[in-house]
């Protein structure tokens, strides 16, 4: 296979991860077999940039069975696990283009190689790969039938895309799914991003106070995990129907220039730039941490970061410690990018399992359709979501009730009252 990863030699121990994570993926296991027997994807050829985690390994398996042609690369230049890059070029013969830590320059050569496969699908992570199709490869828009979008990032990008009348064939926000949003980004995102900020710090979160930047679904999840864990728990937003909620659901709510003073470490999860600036740097407490768990390392300003420092220093794999003229000491883990994946494994196998076969059925729904799409950002229809939702109550095992015919004649009526 064409392929551009760390080293071949670690396939075997990826190989294993993937298969554990298979075990907790069974809404995706039923849609690979269904595709393998049906075929729905036969000639299609998939551009994909994503994370490549041992979660995504089985999502190209899956569109592989269904008999897709994919090529896949990273979708962020430190989420790759290069034990699974090697398993899925050694044993599935897909093309991968991924090396955690890969400089810019590597990661943009790695997009314009999934391209220069000439998807006729595209499945993206932030919107990289639909941005620079649309910047550079215009000659190839007119191969592709549509795409996929995973993140609330790129499905800024895209609907600012669409708006400007930019984008030139419809995608799918898989973001914006019920079964998506409500558990990838609230549960998978808490857990996953506590997790990466454990491991990469060792710190007792118990009795700290955390800053969590943006309540939305990722900042619910964030909040709620580390309230869970002993935190004293400060929320900041600009919405202020979410810092309503925010604050009925007990937490503190207020300017981040104020929590800026009183925090001990401090997420970013807005899917917007800037949001700690120079002007909360220079409040911080001394040993503040900070973490970014939105996609781009844009959320904490880290030229404002090197402006301040007198001097900076890798105290840990993954923090970087920054000295201030006055003594303090700020310290930024994995350089500012997605926290979850560059410091640990990413969300859950179990939770990925929902996203990825909306995923793998939003693309069998683009194919079919082809032909009858404009361009633009689509929903994923709501009969792939409550199949979604069926088939995960399935293979956990659950069991819930069903209306009766009275029932739904009931609720379908309105002359019945008091």
């Amino acid at each position: 296979m064409d392929c551009d990863v760390k080293d071949l030699g670690l396939a075997e121990k990826g190989r294993e991860r993937i298969e554990w994570a298979a075990g907790e993926m069974g809404v995706l296991a039923l849609v690979r077999e269904r595709f393998e027997k049906e075929r729905p994807l036969e000639g299609i050829r998939i551009g994909a940039c994503m994370h490549v985690t041992t979660e995504t390994a089985n999502l190209v398996d899956a569109l592989k069975a269904g008999g897709a042609e994919v090529a896949l690369c990273a979708s962020n230049p430190l989420s790759t696990q290069d034990d699974v890059a090697a398993a899925i070029c050694d044993q599935s013969g897909i093309d991968v283009y991924a090396i955690k830590g890969e400089d810019n320059e590597t990661y943009y050569r790695h997009i314009n190689a999934v391209l220069d496969h000439r998807p006729n699908v595209t499945m993206d992570d932030g919107a990289d790969l639909v941005s620079l199709l649309h910047r550079e490869r215009q000659d190839q828009l007119q191969e592709v039938i549509g795409g996929t979008e995973e993140t609330t990032t790129g499905i800024i990008r895209l609907r600012a895309m669409a708006n400007d009348g930019a984008l030139k064939y419809p995608i799918v926000s898989v973001n914006d799914a019920d079964t998506k949003h409500l558990f990838d980004n609230r549960f998978g995102t808490g857990q996953s991003t506590i997790d990466a900020i454990m491991r990469a710090t060792n710190l007792l979160l118990a009795g700290r106070t955390v800053v969590v930047c943006g309540y939305g679904m990722c900042g619910r999840g964030v909040a709620s995990r580390a309230r869970g864990m002993g935190a004293k728990v400060v929320v900041t937003e600009v919405d202020p129907i979410r810092a309503l909620e925010a604050a009925m659901e007990g937490y503190g709510v207020m300017p981040l220039r104020d929590a800026a003073r009183i925090g001990d470490v401090f997420v970013t999860v807005t899917g917007d730039r800037g949001v700690i600036g120079r002007e909360h740097l220079e409040v911080m407490r001394d040993g503040a941490v900070m973490a970014n768990a939105g996609h781009f390392d844009v959320e904490i300003d880290k030229a404002a970061l090197e402006g301040l420092a007198s001097g900076k220093r890798r105290i840990r794999e993954f923090v970087d410690e920054y000295r201030l003229a006055d003594g303090r000491r700020l310290h930024l883990l994995a350089e500012g990018r997605l926290v979850n994946l560059a410091a640990a494994e990413g969300h859950p196998a179990a939770v990925m399992d929902m996203s990825f076969a909306n995923q793998a059925l939003s693309v069998e729904w683009v194919v079919k359709n082809r032909g009858l799409l404009s361009p633009g950002v689509y929903p994923v229809p709501a009969e792939i979501d409550g199949e979604v939702a069926t088939l995960k109550l399935r293979a956990m095992r659950i069991e819930i009730d069903e209306l009766t015919a009275e029932q739904q004649e009931y609720l379908r009526s309105w002359q019945q009252g008091t």
